[in-house]
């Protein structure tokens, strides 16, 4: 994570009339990139320049908080509080967005909804650790990204459906199960959804 880092592209107005930023995306059971199949993601901003997207159910392997800490020389360590790591996207792995709700931001910080922002900075990351910080919040790794137009021609092909986001699909623990609630929160058995929908 940069000092100063700014949240990626397509960071005007996260909600442009017609824009499906704030959104949970849903990829469709047809989704045929291994790196997006039944993925869960938080659209942080959509514009027509682009959409930026961080994925919701892909913890992250192999790095702790505490030791994302120590390679940052952020203290204290161990921390006061600690935010899970998750693979936020095949863009810019190396690269760190915190989502969080939005009583905790600075001038860094993007709205994403009205009570969900995006943050690249180390200073949240500082909070967190010493007891502060946001309510809750998941810290990513990468983001998916779109040029403009993609993620409208994705969707018309039916590989994505949208839902209104809430706590419990954004920051819960239960990342594996995560792809099948967002279906439930369409009242939808992925089961039932045709392959070939958009084929037709």
């Amino acid at each position: 994570m940069a000092k100063r880092a700014r949240p990626g592209p397509a960071t005007a107005s996260s909600r442009e009339e017609g824009y499906l930023g704030g959104q949970v995306l849903i990829a469709m059971p047809s989704m045929q990139d291994p790196r997006f199949a039944r993925t869960v993601i938080c659209l942080c901003a959509h514009s027509p320049e682009g959409a930026m997207g961080i994925v919701l159910n892909k913890p992250l392997e192999g790095l702790s908080f505490d030791e994302l800490l120590k390679q940052l020389g952020l203290v204290p360590v161990p921390p006061q509080r600690r935010i899970r790591l998750f693979q936020g996207g095949p863009v810019e792995g190396g690269r760190g967005f915190v989502l969080h709700t939005r009583d905790w931001s600075n001038d860094q910080s993007l709205e994403v909804a009205d009570d969900l922002a995006l943050t690249a900075s180390v200073d949240i990351l500082s909070a967190i650790a010493g007891g502060g910080g946001p309510r809750q919040g998941i810290l990513a790794l990468g983001y998916a990204g779109w040029g403009p137009g993609q993620l409208e021609e994705e969707i018309q092909a039916n590989a994505w459906l949208s839902v209104p986001p809430d706590e419990t699909l954004l920051f819960s623990e239960d990342g594996d199960r995560k792809w099948f609630q967002a279906m439930a929160k369409l009242k939808v058995d992925p089961l039932l959804l045709s392959g070939a929908a958009g084929h037709a």
